[in-house]
């Protein structure tokens, strides 16, 4: 029960992280740039003594669906389905290799998540035109990752003071 409620709030964590994102008017002229922000909670999730990919997975493939839903539509849920994927898988490949830090971590999870993007849209638009925008995709990935990287970096100890302070007031 107890894990069922983390794993609740972290999913509304995610949703908010999503909404937040839909009202950010950010447009560089090219489709697909965004901050990212409910990777934040995938990242703190894989990195979670408690968590893991399992946990990742679950909450982020669900806050990709009730996101989609809530904020744009289906195809969204499509393009953001593959990113995710490939980003998840990206990420985890990285942290197991144990050579790249949370902020390392984080930015091949943006950069894999805009090529699974690319992957899908060169599949459903039938051209692989579509793969004009990867270095642009690629560099902001980057950035972003870094950026979202950067924070869970300093985020972490601070949930890691407040899980012990709170399975000692438990118990």
């Amino acid at each position: 029960m107890k894990k069922t409620a983390e794993l609740g709030f972290w999913l509304a964590a995610a949703l908010i992280l999503s909404y937040v994102e839909s009202l950010l008017p950010l447009s560089f002229g090219v489709p697909g740039i965004k901050l990212g922000l409910p990777n934040a909670v995938v990242l703190l999730l894989l990195y979670d003594a408690d968590g893991g990919v399992k946990e990742a997975a679950l909450v982020n493939g669900l806050r990709i669906v009730l996101s989609g839903f809530m904020f744009s539509g289906l195809y969204t849920i499509l393009y953001a389905l593959a990113g995710a994927i490939c980003s998840l898988a990206a990420m985890l490949a990285a942290k197991r290799l144990r050579c790249f830090s949370v902020v390392g971590v984080s930015v091949l999870g943006g950069v894999f998540h805009n090529l699974g993007q690319i992957i899908v849209a060169a599949l459903v638009v039938e051209t692989f035109a579509v793969s004009l925008y990867l270095p642009f995709l690629i560099a902001a990935g980057t950035l972003t990752g870094a950026l979202l990287g950067i924070v869970v970096l300093e985020l972490t100890p601070y949930l890691r003071h407040y899980r012990s302070r709170l399975k000692r007031e438990i118990s």
